[in-house]
């Protein structure tokens, strides 16, 4: 008999769930892990009081101030924030501890350390050899010293750094020179006439002062300047080497003072040298390009315009110098510095300006001592780009070969892309005959020219040449030549045809060179730099 519904006894509880094999761990609720942490914090807050004050000293500066503080005193006042970065130079920051502790950890640049001697002249070997080896036989083939310049020798890469002085006559070129090396040399003039009309070179030596000749100077295979006996006897007889012993800077640098930039016929008559190619000559060797102005002229002649249009490719290497500012008042002077910006923006042409720097160098006192602190620290700073020119020779040399073997690659493309534009002949001399047969189907060929005419097609418009060469070689526009003077020269070749054919190996060496060799250079100098501070 079935018991009634209210006798029955009570199902069994269901089974429970069965539960996953690794079950997740349960995060407690947020209050109570919000209390956890608060009591954490509070051990450790414990924790740092019981410390003694040996142990406090590495705490954070801030925090070690606030403990510092007796009870009595008031609460410290919250910071002022941080101006924004648009905010002008001149105003400074207030000093927080965090800006205090940035500023204590950044290195001072003078105290880093440099390149030794040693291995300064082994980057230099380094260099000589990649040169002569991978660089100058595509410069022999490709006849790149009629183009450009003549091939480097071993000495230019251990000349000591070269600078370059140049401005019109009566600037102080030679005064400028004479604050530097503290002394007088043999030849010295100066005057407010165009007493300088040679080129003088500056240099250290170990015998007594004395006075080389150019002739002598350029036959000298431990100095820089055999290249230029390609000028010829007119300029060796205007050139000439001043010896100096005990000099500090001599020993480090050497300084090319020039002549006068005249204007009018003067320069142009006057001279029975190429004036501007010799300019070129010493601005691709030279480390460093000092412009000099007069503060009573400012005016930029013809000839100096073309001077300064030689430079453009040595703009990194340029500084203006506005000298002798102290026989000007402040008022002047600003005006005086706003005419030659604007002359310079002109002539320059370029949306940057160069740095101008503000100075009077001689050993005579201050005629206006109203600007003494200006023109004070406008010396220091330019003393101090001069006195980097030794610690970055090497960084220079090796910059300096980098830019001259990418422009020979793009030359050496130049040249087998316009030979190959040529037509080829054979046959006996004056009856030239084509090698283009067409078949006798064609009715209308196209039209061909003899190899004279069909050059100085080419040579006409050598513009859309450049263009079309370098879409087929895959080379930047910005590392091909000076169009006129590239044209210039290229009319003095009677036959394109008869330059060599390119070697692709040689290419190819040279890529090599700039993708390794130069890449480990750079690894060996890695000249350091002071760490910008962080602005967030």
């Amino acid at each position: 008999q079935q018991q009634p519904y209210h006798q029955r006894p009570s199902p069994p509880p269901p089974s429970p769930p069965p539960q996953p094999r690794h079950q997740p761990q349960q995060r407690p609720p947020p209050q109570q892990q919000y209390q956890h942490q608060h009591q954490h914090q509070q051990l450790q807050h414990q924790r740092q009081q019981s410390q003694p004050p040996q142990q406090q000293q590495h705490q954070h500066p801030q925090y070690q101030q606030r403990q510092l503080q007796p009870q009595h005193a008031q609460p410290p006042q919250p910071q002022q924030q941080a101006a924004p970065a648009s905010a002008p130079s001149g105003l400074a920051l207030p000093p927080t501890p965090t800006n205090v502790a940035a500023a204590a950890s950044v290195p001072d640049v003078k105290q880093l350390s440099l390149l030794t001697e040693e291995e300064q002249s082994s980057i230099f070997e380094t260099l000589k050899k990649l040169y002569k080896r991978k660089v100058r036989p595509l410069e022999v083939a490709s006849g790149y010293a009629h183009f450009h310049s003549q091939p480097l020798n071993a000495a230019d890469f251990d000349a000591k750094p070269m600078i370059l002085l140049l401005g019109q006559y009566s600037v102080g070129k030679t005064t400028f020179i004479r604050s530097l090396v503290q002394r007088d040399w043999v030849g010295q003039r100066i005057g407010p006439e165009p007493t300088t009309d040679r080129f003088t070179a500056i240099m250290s030596g170990t015998a007594d002062e004395r006075l080389i000749p150019g002739h002598a100077l350029a036959m000298q295979s431990d100095r820089p300047f055999q290249a230029l006996a390609s000028f010829g006897n007119n300029f060796l007889t205007k050139f000439d080497g001043a010896e100096i012993n005990g000099s500090p800077f001599l020993d480090q640098c050497t300084l090319i003072d020039t002549p006068g930039v005249l204007a009018g016929e003067k320069q142009r008559m006057g001279r029975d040298y190429d004036f501007k190619k010799v300019i070129q000559w010493f601005a691709e060797r030279a480390d460093c390009i000092i412009v000099l102005f007069d503060a009573h002229k400012l005016d930029i002649s013809d000839e100096l315009r073309n001077v300064l249009n030689t430079l453009r490719p040595h703009q990194d290497k340029v500084k203006v110098l506005l000298n002798k500012a102290d026989q000007v008042n402040s008022q002047q002077l600003m005006r005086v510095y706003g005419a030659l910006m604007w002359q310079l923006g002109k002539v320059l042409n370029t949306p940057e300006v160069c740095r101008v720097y503000v100075g009077s160098f001689w050993d005579q006192p201050l005629v206006n001592t109203e600007n003494a602190a200006l023109l004070a620290r406008e010396k220091e700073d330019l003393m101090n780009e001069l006195s980097d020119l030794p610690r970055n020779a090497a960084l220079r040399r090796i910059n300096e070969l980098v830019k001259r073997t990418r422009s020979v690659k793009v030359h050496a493309y130049i040249i087998h892309y316009l030979r190959k534009q040529m037509p080829y002949t054979f046959g006996k001399k004056g009856k030239l005959q084509s090698t283009y047969h067409h078949p006798p189907a064609v009715e209308h060929p196209p039209p061909f020219y003899p190899p004279q005419e069909k050059q100085q097609r080419l040579i006409g418009r050598l513009e859309n040449e450049f263009v079309q060469c370098a879409r087929r070689y895959n080379l930047p526009l910005g590392d091909f030549p000076n169009l006129d003077e590239f044209r210039t020269n290229l009319l003095q070749i009677k036959d394109i045809s008869k330059f060599q054919k390119l070697d692709k190996s040689l290419v190819k060496e040279m890529d090599r060179v700039l993708a390794n060799d130069i890449a480990k250079l750079l690894e060996k100098c890695s000249i350091q730099t002071a760490p910008m501070d962080d602005p967030y």
